[in-house]
């Protein structure tokens, strides 16, 4: 089980269908959420120093007010170098364009890309792979 899960995602009904699949499928201890990506980069910033703080998995949505997913990751590499502890990031979107898919996982920082609605079995399959990789750590 992941200790500290963080959802970047402005999408309420989603956010809170997600939540239900999480719990149901206890995956995370903690779940934190943030309606931009502005405000997570805010925290991890902030908290980059902290490892008991930081998520060891980011599920990032790409179309987002203030600072979409794009921008995320974007700013996120120019903080990764100081960040730590490990971070792993899936992308999440409603798009089933190619684009998106090769665009996020030639990023370097994104894992796994899911489409939208999530469902249990994918979101765990990502969680155990997380998980192991710390496990190897």
């Amino acid at each position: 089980m992941l200790e500290i899960l963080c959802v970047v995602d402005d999408d309420k009904i989603f956010t809170y269908l997600l939540k239900r699949i999480i719990e149901k499928a206890r995956i995370a201890r903690e779940i934190i959420y943030f309606e931009n990506g502005r405000d997570a980069l805010d925290y991890l910033i902030h908290n980059q120093e902290n490892a008991l703080k930081l998520p060891q998995l980011i599920l990032l949505d790409i179309n987002m007010p203030i600072l979409d997913g794009w921008q995320f990751l974007n700013e996120y590499s120019k903080i990764k170098p100081d960040v730590s502890s490990p971070i792993s990031i899936c992308m999440m979107s409603s798009s089933s364009d190619v684009a998106d898919y090769d665009r996020a996982m030639d990023s370097g920082h994104v894992i796994d890309y899911l489409q939208k609605p999530v469902q249990m079995p994918s979101l765990k399959e990502v969680t155990d792979r997380v998980l192991s990789f710390l496990g190897s750590k």
